[in-house]
């Protein structure tokens, strides 16, 4: 091959690659075809890390990144069998976080290089004084670290809520938390033009990663669990805002398309993630909720209204019953209950009724939570709605099944301007004929409120596990 040809061939590799990335992430947007799409991306990331061996020449001897690849490859395979699909906002936690790791690392690498360039020639001794600094360079690595850190941090925290670890149980929030946040971010910033300013100075780097590292901390511990989906939203746009800067640092065009790809796509998904919770971005980040009134007494809301149920109960509503929805929350993660649902839906379309599964945006610890858990279960998309969409079908639906879902059917949200949910958009179950809600207790969701819904003439409480319940459902339906 001509010599002449080899930056081209490298070119039209990184063309190729983004275009594969595109093509990748249009595929995710539909079950069907995400498997696909996600072999694309992977084979785009192949081709860009190939093409960048190629055209940089980093080492002769490419013994230790075969063998970086070979421990990569191994930890990716085990994290994609052994990890159960219940753990999966986790993993993608920590997968972002990984991002935001690596992209600190590269910079500080790039910044090591930049600054033996500036301050040696090639045979060791002072370099010129004319040699000038790269203050887009700069600024890349500067993005890069502050980002890349505050991804990292903040990513292992929300892995640690979602996991539940002792130490994360509760939220922490500082005195004057706001006002702290804001400092950080103000010395980050301070830190970022002194390093511009001097492109030699390696303290002001690591001060730099150090004060961004403790604004990610701060950033996330103040959020509760069920912000999670928002904040997971938001972490994968950062990881992808810190690649896309990283791509800068080190000029590679296609680590910027993928970079920006994954930023751009995270920040809408975040967008409409505090939509569907009437949530303001700052809010969730500052980890508080709207102002609202004070919250109802449980006694007077249930007042010895709540009526509890039996399996052989909802088994005899199901007999006449034409239409169902079901609605999983996070109860349903919680209880591995997905394949007896999909059991459930099954014995139920066996008898002729027909089955619908309602999907609040933020119902879980992530986005899409529940669809992929009922992904697993092999539950058509095709039974899949969308808040908007099947709201105006609960009037005409005999038996709405709650599944560990809580704040997004409270029916406050509609009635009540003062309560700390007023406005948020939920799942109108109480408009249907019969709600059967699957619960452990009458304990309140992440907003701390009764749930009239619990209590109303239409509502029947089936106590209990979400999975054995829906295994004695089925038994008992199978009976009939």
């Amino acid at each position: 091959m001509s010599a002449e040809y080899y930056p081209h061939l490298i070119n039209l590799a990184y063309v190729v690659a983004g275009i594969l990335f595109i093509l990748g992430l249009k595929g995710l947007t539909h079950p069907r075809t995400a498997v696909g799409g996600n072999l694309l991306g992977a084979l785009a990331m192949l081709l860009a890390i190939v093409a960048t061996l190629l055209k940089t020449k980093i080492i002769e001897d490419y013994t230790w990144i075969l063998i970086g690849t070979g421990i990569g490859t191994v930890i990716g395979v085990l994290f994609a069998t052994r990890i159960a699909m219940t753990a999966m906002p986790q993993l993608v936690a920590l997968f972002n976080g990984f991002g935001g790791g690596a992209s600190v690392l590269v910079a500080g690498a790039e910044l090591v290089k930049n600054i033996r360039a500036l301050t040696l020639d090639s045979n060791g001794a002072e370099a010129a004084a004319t040699a000038t600094p790269n203050v887009v360079a700069d600024v890349a690595i500067v993005a890069s670290g502050l980002i890349g850190a505050v991804t990292f941090w903040g990513s292992l925290v929300a892995m640690g809520k979602l996991q539940e670890l002792k130490v994360f149980k509760k939220n922490i929030s500082l005195p004057g938390q706001q006002v702290f946040n804001a400092l950080l971010a103000l010395a980050a910033l301070a830190l970022g033009v002194w390093l511009v300013s001097d492109p030699t100075n390696m303290t002001a780097y690591w001060g730099l990663v150090a004060v961004a590292s403790v604004l990610g901390l701060t950033l996330v511990l103040p959020i509760g669990g069920a912000d999670m989906p928002v904040v997971i939203a938001l972490l994968n746009s950062y990881s992808g805002l810190a690649a896309a800067s990283t791509g800068f640092v080190i000029d590679n065009n296609v680590l910027i398309i993928a970079g920006s790809l994954v930023g751009a796509s995270g920040l809408i998904l975040t967008q409409i993630m505090c939509k569907a919770m009437n949530r303001s971005l700052t809010n969730v980040l500052f980890g508080v909720l709207e102002p609202g009134g004070a919250a109802a007494d449980a006694d007077e809301v249930y007042a010895g209204r709540v009526k509890s149920t039996s399996a052989d109960e909802v088994a005899m509503l199901y007999e006449s019953a034409q239409r169902a929805v079901i609605v999983p929350g996070y109860g349903l993660a919680v209880a591995q209950a997905q394949h007896a649902v999909r059991d459930l839906m099954d014995v139920l379309e066996s008898r002729g009724v027909e089955v619908e599964f309602a999907i609040h945006p933020v119902a879980g610890r992530m986005p899409g939570h529940m669809n992929v858990l009922l992904a697993e279960a092999e539950v058509p998309y095709e039974k899949l709605r969308e808040m908007d969409e099947i709201n105006s079908t609960f009037p005409q639906t005999d038996v709405t099944l709650v599944i560990g879902a809580n704040d997004v059917v409270n029916p406050v949200a509609r009635t009540d301007p003062s309560s700390p949910i007023a406005g948020m958009p939920i799942l109108d179950v109480d408009k249907s004929r019969t709600v059967v809600v699957v619960k452990r207790s009458l304990s309140p969701g992440f907003a701390g409120i009764p749930n009239p819904l619990f209590a109303a003439d239409n509502c029947l409480m089936y106590f209990g596990d979400g999975k054995q319940a829906m295994l004695d459902l089925v038994g008992a339906l199978k009976e009939l």
